[in-house]
């Protein structure tokens, strides 16, 4: 690989982030953790109560000569409902928050010129408020939750069905 770089994007439970992008070429790795709030090393039980500021988030490290941050906004915007500030799909509260989380000028520029053509398209009537964030501190989750489709397969499909994701993306993005 070559020179790798970073994306960080928060898109409710982090749980459901983490397979969309897990599986393209060029993907180093990507990390469940908590990300912008105020406490540092926070764990998964202090940022659940929605009280530390952070946000649930993936950091994907990647080779952009593989594959591209555009590619990796094009992924991201349909793992969500971007209009719901509350949270997303059953998981409710802060942390869930959906946030593009840039770590340069271009990252910033591409993100914000994918969130304009996403509110031009019209896809959605009310209003897109995903944020566009100076990428802070990620602190990785606790092993538990790292991978956590690929070693909790059943728990994890189950969640995702009964949150309402898969059923919003199908009948949003498809």
């Amino acid at each position: 690989m070559g020179k790798l770089e970073k994306a960080t994007f928060a898109g409710g439970c982090f749980w459901c982030m983490v397979k969309p992008f897990d599986q393209w070429d060029g993907v180093d790795s990507v990390i469940s953790g908590y990300t912008g709030g105020q406490q540092e090393h926070p764990t998964y039980e202090q940022v659940k109560t929605g009280k530390t500021g952070h946000y649930e988030a993936v950091q994907i490290t990647y080779d952009p000569d593989k594959i591209s941050y555009q590619l990796l906004l094009d992924l991201y915007w349909p793992q969500i409902d971007p209009t719901d500030n509350g949270g997303q799909f059953h998981d409710r509260g802060s942390q869930y928050r959906t946030a593009i989380f840039y770590h340069n000028e271009e990252q910033k520029k591409l993100a914000t010129d994918s969130k304009e053509a996403l509110i031009k398209s019209e896809r959605f009537q009310k209003e897109i408020v995903t944020e566009i964030l100076p990428a802070a501190v990620f602190y990785p989750a606790e092993d538990y939750h790292q991978d956590f489709y690929k070693k909790n397969m059943k728990e994890y499909e189950e969640d995702r069905r009964e949150s309402g994701r898969d059923e919003f993306i199908h009948k949003t993005w498809s």
